[in-house]
């Protein structure tokens, strides 16, 4: 059996540092509100759901567009891992549907908090510092 830990840290960055931190929550919040749209719109006029994988190869796709091209400066596995989300959130609709329909995130509603993952030590922590995806060494 597998066990999954995960961890929660107060960090204390610096001034350049809460402008990333900021950029990528806005990031986040902004995919995940796209896709949450594009699944509404689609189920309502075909009944069918988009799938993560369609979400996900669409978002690459985004990515490189200038009107999206911001998208770059945030963590790319943030940015799955809210797919990831809202798609955990549709599934569970439609399980249970008494967990709710799945919401737009509001700035002024939303925590500030993001999910990314360690992959080939992209993540460390080291004398106290927290090394992060486009962030840097934190505090």
């Amino acid at each position: 059996m597998v066990a999954n830990r995960a961890y929660k840290f107060r960090i204390y960055p610096n001034d350049e540092q809460k402008i990333l931190f900021a950029k990528t929550f806005g990031c986040v919040r902004m995919v995940y509100n796209h896709w949450l749209d594009r699944k509404i719109r689609q189920y309502e006029e075909n009944k069918t759901n988009v799938t993560y994988t369609i979400c996900a190869k669409e978002m690459a796709a985004m990515k490189k567009t200038e009107e999206y091209g911001f998208l770059k400066e945030a963590d790319s596995i943030a940015l799955q891992q809210s797919l990831r989300h809202l798609d955990t959130a549709f599934q569970n609709f439609f399980k249970q549907p008494k967990t709710g329909f799945p919401r737009f995130k509001l700035k002024k509603r939303n925590k500030n908090s993001y999910s990314t993952i360690c992959i080939n030590g992209n993540i460390t922590l080291s004398n106290g510092y927290l090394r992060l995806p486009k962030i840097g060494q934190v505090r």
